[in-house]
């Protein structure tokens, strides 16, 4: 994420107990929008309790992420939300930022790569279709990481119609892997 726009680090937000926002670099109250405006911008923030001085930060923008679920179109599907709920207390928990960070980083470098391959005019060539089958695989491994476990390993691992063949090599590793990694989890919970 980009600093704040001094360079000195990030942009101190205080949430005062009246429940305003202020920005100490503009020296100007703001509004949950205009947070989640400088989160889409790239600006770095961290906001304070204006009290106590606790870093507020993650329940922020939690909250910003309940607004937009209720006030826009749903990004994050009830199944998915019901899995992450039920991470919760689970031996798997520690280990979810992690993997949510590393997926939503990933997810980000192919977007960046696939808006520059369109922007530079590569169109339905070959890097781009790669680039689809790569991102496909990638999607069907996470769903299948949270896949409920009367999904059998052999469900999980059989071929979908449509998978191109030369990616299947990796998706079928991709799948055993992720069979292995909740065989492991299920071993973990019993």
């Amino acid at each position: 994420m980009a600093k704040g726009k001094s360079g000195d680090g990030p942009v101190i937000i205080k949430k005062y107990a009246n429940r305003r926002l202020y920005n100490t670099s503009s020296s100007s109250y703001i509004t949950l929008d205009d947070l989640a405006r400088m989160t889409r911008e790239g600006v770095d923030f961290q906001v304070l309790d204006a009290k106590s001085g606790d870093d507020i930060t993650h329940s922020i923008l939690t909250q910003i992420i309940m607004e937009e679920e209720a006030n826009g179109e749903h990004m994050l599907p009830v199944s998915f939300l019901r899995q992450l709920i039920s991470m919760y207390g689970n031996s798997m928990q520690a280990m979810m930022p992690h993997y949510l960070e590393a997926s939503m980083a990933n997810f980000r470098q192919h977007q960046a790569k696939f808006q520059s391959a369109f922007q530079t005019g590569v169109g339905t060539g070959n890097p781009l279709s790669r680039m689809a089958e790569t991102n496909m695989a990638m999607m069907r491994a996470a769903s299948e990481a949270f896949m409920p476990r009367g999904v059998s390993a052999d469900e999980a691992t059989e071929e979908r119609p449509g998978d191109n063949p030369s990616s299947s090599d990796d998706l079928t590793a991709l799948r055993e892997q992720m069979a292995a990694m909740q065989k492991r989890l299920d071993e973990m919970d019993s």
